[in-house]
C-alpha cells in the first residue's frame, strides 16, 4: 500500500506510540507526546434498534477548538492482536486514521472518499471511508443508517453508543437475510477539524456464517488513532 510522505510520518508516530502500549496527547509536527497509560474513557450502551424518534446514541458534546498542524488527537490502546494500517484520502484537510486489521489481512489505498480496502478470508472485507459532511453528528448518523436501509431493504440493524477521545461514535451491527445473506459491522465516527467535519466509517462485511467474522469484528471495530493535518 502506498502512502504520502505525511502519511508515513504520521504512521511512524502512531505505531511508536501504539507499540509502547500507552496513551498520547496532542502534538505538532507529527510527534507523539506520551501521557499516562490509562485508556481513554468510552461510553457505551446496550445495542438498541435505531429509531429516528429516539435520542441518537453515541453523540458527544464537543466544543470548538483550534487544532495545531499534524496534531495527534487520539491514541487508544492497541488491540491484543492484529496489525496497524494507515487510512487517508487526498483531501488535505481530512483526518488520517490508523486502525487495526486482523493478522494476515493485506490492505490497499482506495480512491476518492475510500481511504482503504482490505480483503480477508471467507469472503470478508473491510472498507474505510472518510467523507466530508456538513451535518451534525446525530443527523449524520441517522443519514448513514437510512442509507443502509436504502441499500439493503429489510436489513436488521442494532446500534450501540461508542464515543471515544471526545468524538461522537457508534457501533452498528446487522444482517441481510435471504440468498447470499450478508452480515456486517460498522464503526462510524464524526471527526471535526479546523476546516470542516468528516464522517469516518470502518465497514466490515462478510457472508452470514463466515468463519472468523466475530474475531475480525472484534479487531476492526476497535477505537482508532486520529491525526488532524
Amino acid at each position: 500500500m502506498r502512502f504520502r510522505a505525511t502519511d508515513l510520518a504520521v504512521g511512524v508516530a502512531v505505531l511508536l506510540c501504539l507499540g509502547a502500549g500507552v496513551g498520547c496527547d496532542r502534538s505538532t509536527g507529527g510527534t507523539a507526546v506520551r501521557t499516562s497509560g490509562a485508556a481513554p474513557s468510552t461510553t457505551s450502551a446496550a445495542p438498541t434498534p435505531s429509531d429516528p424518534a429516539e435520542p441518537v446514541p453515541g453523540v458527544e458534546t464537543t466544543l470548538p477548538d483550534h487544532i495545531p498542524p499534524n496534531a495527534v488527537v487520539c491514541f487508544p490502546r492497541p488491540p491484543a492482536s492484529g496489525t496497524m494500517a494507515v487510512a487517508s484520502v487526498p483531501d488535505p484537510v481530512a483526518p488520517v486514521i490508523t486502525l487495526p486489521l486482523p493478522d494476515g489481512w493485506s490492505s490497499s489505498r482506495g480512491s476518492g472518499d475510500v481511504a482503504l480496502t482490505a480483503p480477508g478470508p471467507a469472503g470478508m472485507s473491510v472498507r474505510v471511508t472518510i467523507t466530508p459532511t456538513d451535518l451534525e453528528p446525530g443527523v449524520a448518523f441517522l443519514r448513514y443508517a437510512a442509507d443502509l436501509r436504502t441499500r439493503w431493504p429489510g436489513v436488521a440493524v442494532t446500534v450501540a453508543a461508542a464515543q471515544f477521545c471526545g468524538y461522537s461514535s457508534q457501533l452498528l451491527s446487522g444482517t441481510v437475510a435471504g440468498p447470499g445473506g450478508v452480515q456486517f459491522a460498522d464503526r462510524i465516527t464524526h471527526v471535526w477539524t479546523n476546516v470542516r467535519s468528516f464522517l469516518v466509517v470502518v465497514h466490515l462485511e462478510g457472508p452470514i456464517g463466515a468463519p472468523g467474522f466475530d474475531a475480525a469484528k472484534s479487531t476492526t471495530m476497535q477505537q482508532f488513532a486520529v491525526v488532524i493535518p
